[in-house]
């Protein structure tokens, strides 16, 4: 008899401001995931210094491994981020520089949703398909659908306490979170048994 054995997500957010609407929604996660799916959230990557192989060639810094390794063992990455100027942030994009030196590589094979939240209309699409292009040379498995992009996050998350309150958005992340949780027993035989 086959059973489905529970899944673990990790979260890595692209954002380092405090008050950061990606990060609300990031919070969010562990809340609303369905059934048999926990999200747990990695550490900053503002931890990571710039991106330089003189630095890598000294050793790569703590925070680094720190987070491919719990990328390695997760079954899947979950990819929060604002849009600056068009694109990713700064910092996501040298965070993904030094993990895609680690070797193993820990994002080639694995399952990644991504979610962007602007206080914009589109929602911050034209970072999320930058991003997408970053992660297929890194061959992770991009999850294409549901694209999850928070178009007026403003309006749905709470200025006081900084939380995602909207439901609507609530329950379409929850639905993003069970196929990224479908794609995960798709390419990874391991989360059967």
């Amino acid at each position: 008899m086959t059973t489905t054995a529970p899944l673990q997500f990790v979260s890595l957010l692209g954002s380092l401001r405090k008050a950061s609407f990606n990060a609300a929604v990031a919070r969010a996660l562990p809340g609303i995931a369905p059934e048999g799916v926990g999200v747990t959230p990695l550490g900053s990557i503002g931890d990571f210094p710039h991106y330089s192989q003189d630095v890598q060639e000294e050793g790569y810094p703590a925070a680094v491994t720190a987070m491919a390794q719990q990328i390695a063992a997760a079954d899947a990455v979950v990819i929060v981020t604002p849009e600056y100027n068009y694109s990713v942030p700064g910092v996501l994009k040298n965070a993904i520089d030094w993990l895609s030196r680690v070797s193993p590589q820990p994002l080639a094979e694995k399952p990644v949703a991504i979610i962007t939240a602007s206080p914009g209309m589109i929602g911050g699409a034209r970072a999320q398909y930058h991003l997408r292009q970053s992660l297929v040379f890194l061959d992770a498995y991009v999850l294409n659908r549901p694209e999850a992009m928070i178009g007026q996050v403003m309006g749905k998350v709470d200025a006081r306490t900084l939380e995602l309150v909207d439901a609507a958005t609530r329950e379409f992340l929850r639905g993003q979170l069970g196929a990224l949780a479908a794609l995960v027993r798709r390419v990874s035989p391991r989360t059967t048994a």
